[in-house]
C-alpha cells in the first residue's frame, strides 16, 4: 500500500513574551493551510512563564487546525514553572513530548528536549567534581529517555522532536566554546540505532540550517532566528 506524504511544519525558538501576541499569526495560519502537523521545537516562552505560553497559545488556537507536537527548551524552564506552561499547551491541544512517543497519520513522533554535553571525542564525561557528574548523567539521561520512546513506536516512518541539537555540523556559526551547551552526541547513538527519517531541533540561533548525523540521516535546525534568513520563521518538511 503506498504511503502517503506528511507534510511537517516545523519551528523554535520562538520566545514569547507578554506582549508577543498576534506576532506570528500570519506564519500560523500559512502553517495550518500548507502542513498537515507543526512541531515546536522549544523555547517556546522566554522567562518560562505561563502567561507567555499563553498568549502563543492564543495565536495558535485561532489559526493553527493540524496536530500539534511540542517539547521544551531551557528558556522553558527559567522561572520553574515548566509543568504550568505544559498545562497551558496541553488545553489547547498541543501533546508536549518528555520522553514520549505519539503516532499521527501513521508516522511516529519521539521527543524530549535534550541536553548538553558536547560532541565525540569531545564529550564531557562524568568524572571529577559532583556537579560535572550532574551535569553528565542529566545528558545520559535525556538520551536513555529518547530511545526508551522510539523503542515503543511501531511505525515504519519514526521522527525526533528535540531542542538541543545531535550533531555539531547545524551548529556552525555558533562561538564554538558554547558547542558543549548546544547539544550532545549521546542523543545522536539512539537516533542512529533506530534508523529515524528526519530530526528537527531548536536552540541554535546563530547556526546552520540542516546537517546529518554519522548514518546520513537529515537533522533539521529549524531555530525561528535562523529560518528568518529564508523569509518564514518556519520550515516545512515533506515526509
Amino acid at each position: 500500500m503506498a504511503r502517503h506524504a506528511l507534510r511537517i511544519a516545523a519551528t523554535a525558538d520562538l520566545h514569547y513574551g507578554r506582549h508577543s501576541r498576534g506576532t506570528l499569526h500570519e506564519a500560523f495560519a500559512e502553517i495550518s493551510s500548507n502542513a498537515d502537523i507543526l512541531l515546536l521545537c522549544g523555547d517556546l516562552t522566554d522567562y518560562g512563564l505561563p502567561e507567555e505560553a499563553e498568549a502563543l497559545v492564543a495565536d495558535i488556537r485561532a489559526a493553527v487546525k493540524v496536530p500539534k507536537l511540542a517539547v521544551l527548551g531551557n528558556h522553558d524552564f527559567e522561572s520553574a514553572q515548566a509543568e504550568l506552561i505544559c498545562k497551558v499547551l496541553d488545553d489547547a491541544g498541543i501533546n508536549v513530548l518528555d520522553g514520549e512517543a505519539i503516532e499521527v497519520a501513521g508516522v511516529g513522533f519521539a521527543g524530549i528536549a535534550g541536553f548538553g554535553g558536547g560532541f565525540g571525542r569531545r564529550m564531557l564525561n562524568a568524572w571529577g567534581e559532583p556537579l560535572i557528574k550532574q551535569f553528565v548523567q542529566e545528558s545520559i539521561s535525556h538520551a536513555v529517555r529518547l530511545e526508551q520512546a522510539l523503542a515503543k513506536l511501531q511505525t515504519d516512518r519514526r521522527i525526533v522532536v528535540l531542542h538541543y541539537s545531535p550533531i555539531r555540523a547545524t551548529l556552525k556559526g555558533e562561538h564554538p566554546e558554547i558547542f558543549p551547551f548546544l547539544g550532545s552526541s549521546r542523543l545522536e547513538e539512539p537516533i542512529n540505532r533506530f534508523r529515524v527519517n528526519a530530526v528537527f531541533h531548536g536552540h541554535a540561533h546563530n547556526g546552520v540550517l540542516e546537517g546529518k548525523t554519522s548514518t546520513g540521516i537529515p537533522v533539521y535546525n529549524v531555530s525561528a532566528p535562523v529560518l528568518q534568513k529564508t523569509g518564514k520563521p518556519y520550515r516545512i518538511v515533506e515526509l
